[in-house]
């Protein structure tokens, strides 16, 4: 019933976060003592939202903060040394960061000699050198005892928010909150259940009444309307945030979730459009080289691949592109001179993380998570880092086999229908350990010519044996038209037309039924 009606009651108390206490603390003595705190927060849709967020939170507490925002070519990833200074130069006396610090060791000390108090909100697996005097919320590290420790940074911050609110005497809108925190959650690709399923949830629902000027340019750019999904966020909204973060700086996303003057975030809404163009034909072609890479031999176990040509800022979403093509765990370097900047994404019950770290002491940086990695290594150790990974990888064969498992077979097509969309859509919102239920569909045929639409897009009216009928929609599936000739079956997921209204099937895999009710193979 609880997963069915995700409510705020089910949000965890904020306090039972190690370090959230004292956190909460420092804050208020920079409230007292007039102190200006840096907010280093990372320049993806996580980092960036709970940037976001805190800053609002503090201002309304009435705590003056001073955003710093990383530019991802010249400062990396990650809380630096040259943040420190910019803090210091603002004259602040505390940083805050978000989705960053936990393996900034030498920087957060850095920091304690120049006399700053550092608080690090982060959800990335903690280095064990992590220093005492540093204050951190961060679930994963071992004497916290929080119920749910699968919480998005953005999430950690929304916590923060409202612990800091609730000991100043603050009434904030919760509702708010939701519709920034809702944003990096799903865009962080975290576990959609417990309190994230809540965020999500919410959030998404918030969303549909957003007041926030730039809320509302974001949404009319990305060409969105309410109701809106998880999918609106991973595909619309998130990489228009995400864009000018990982081609250049991420000040720009920044400003237009703060800003109030609507004419201001119109103008941001479309440049961060603009930006995302340029990243999807800076993605493409790192995706065209890298596939070619590893097109034309025998896949290994882990693929490997770097270029002086890739824009480093990219090549994690190509990494999980052909992740998903080939079925392998994928690491994709931007040379620049000496060094090598990328990230890894790997496939399900590989945990990437776990693997790599036992070659932290050849990496000038690694973090991350157990599906997806930033690393730092040495140009000239590249090759060599290769053959040792693919040489001592030695996870199961089983493994690498892709293989769907779907949720729910109809014979025909008369049984998927309004009251069955309707059903599956109260388990949204899909994301990470949430996943869209498949269904398996068929025999079918199809009754007429597949109408071919936009980049190689395909949809086609489809009846079954029992004289039922519904329509496909198969995206980039024009090369596969011979899949849809005389009868076969399907594997799709449930979704909605508002052109016909009615539900369609969305395609991801199809085949020749040989026999009724049954496919080949």
């Amino acid at each position: 019933a609880a997963f069915l009606a995700p409510a705020p009651e089910q949000l965890h108390d904020p306090f039972l976060l190690a370090g959230m206490t004292a956190a909460v603390e420092r804050l208020v003595r920079a409230r007292e003592r007039a102190e200006t705190v840096a907010i280093v927060g990372d320049c993806d849709v996580d980092g960036v939202s709970g940037t976001a967020l805190l800053t609002a939170a503090l201002t309304a507490c009435g705590i003056t903060s001073h955003a710093i925002v990383p530019h991802r070519v010249r400062d990396g990833y990650g809380f630096q040394p040259q943040h420190v200074e910019r803090a210091v130069a603002r004259g602040c006396a505390v940083i805050l960061t978000v989705d960053c610090g936990t393996t900034s060791t030498a920087t957060i000390e850095q920091a304690f000699a120049a006399g700053l108090d550092v608080i690090v909100v982060d959800h990335h697996l903690p280095a064990t050198d992590f220093p005492a005097r540093a204050i951190q919320i961060n679930p994963r590290q071992p004497d916290c005892r929080y119920p749910f420790p699968d919480l998005a940074a953005v999430g950690l911050a929304l916590k923060l928010a409202l612990a800091l609110c609730d000991r100043c005497g603050r009434k904030v809108s919760l509702e708010a909150l939701l519709r920034v925190a809702c944003l990096g959650t799903i865009a962080d690709l975290v576990p959609l259940r417990g309190e994230n399923r809540v965020i999500a949830a919410l959030g998404l629902r918030a969303l549909a009444e957003a007041r926030s000027p730039g809320l509302k340019a974001l949404i009319r750019v990305a060409g969105v309307k309410p109701p809106l999904s998880a999918a609106d966020i991973g595909f619309r909204l998130g990489p228009r945030i995400n864009a000018a973060g990982r081609l250049d700086s991420a000040e720009l996303a920044l400003e237009l979730l703060l800003t109030r003057d609507s004419e201001r975030a119109d103008e941001l809404a479309e440049e961060l459009d603009r930006w995302n163009r340029r990243r999807q034909g800076e993605e493409q072609q790192v995706v065209e080289e890298a596939t070619a890479m590893f097109d034309d031999e025998a896949l290994p176990r882990l693929l490997v691949g770097w270029s002086d040509t890739w824009h480093r800022g990219v090549v994690g979403i190509a990494a999980g592109r052909l992740a998903r093509r080939f079925h392998r765990p994928t690491i994709l370097l931007a040379v620049d001179g000496d060094t090598a900047t990328g990230s890894g994404r790997s496939i399900e019950g590989i945990h990437l993380h776990r693997f790599l770290a036992a070659s932290g002491d050849r990496l000038l940086r690694f973090g991350g998570h157990a599906q997806a990695i930033g690393l730092t290594a040495r140009t000239a150790e590249l090759e060599a880092l290769r053959r040792h990974w693919i040489e001592t990888c030695d996870w199961p064969d089983e493994l690498l086999v892709k293989r769907y498992e779907y949720d729910l077979e109809i014979a025909g097509a008369r049984g998927y229908s309004s009251a069955l969309f309707a059903t599956l859509l109260r388990l949204a919102p899909f994301g990470q350990n949430n996943r869209e239920p498949l269904l398996r569909v068929g025999p079918l045929r199809a009754l007429a010519e597949p109408r071919v639409f936009g980049n190689d897009h395909v949809q086609v009216l489809c009846e079954g044996r029992d004289g039922g009928r519904v329509s496909l929609l198969g995206w980039r599936w024009q090369p596969r038209l011979d899949d849809l000739r005389g009868w076969f079956e399907v594997l799709a997921h449930a979704d909605w037309d508002d052109y016909l209204g009615a539900p369609i099937l969305r395609l991801l895999d199809a085949r020749c039924a040989v026999e009724e009710g049954r496919a080949a193979g």
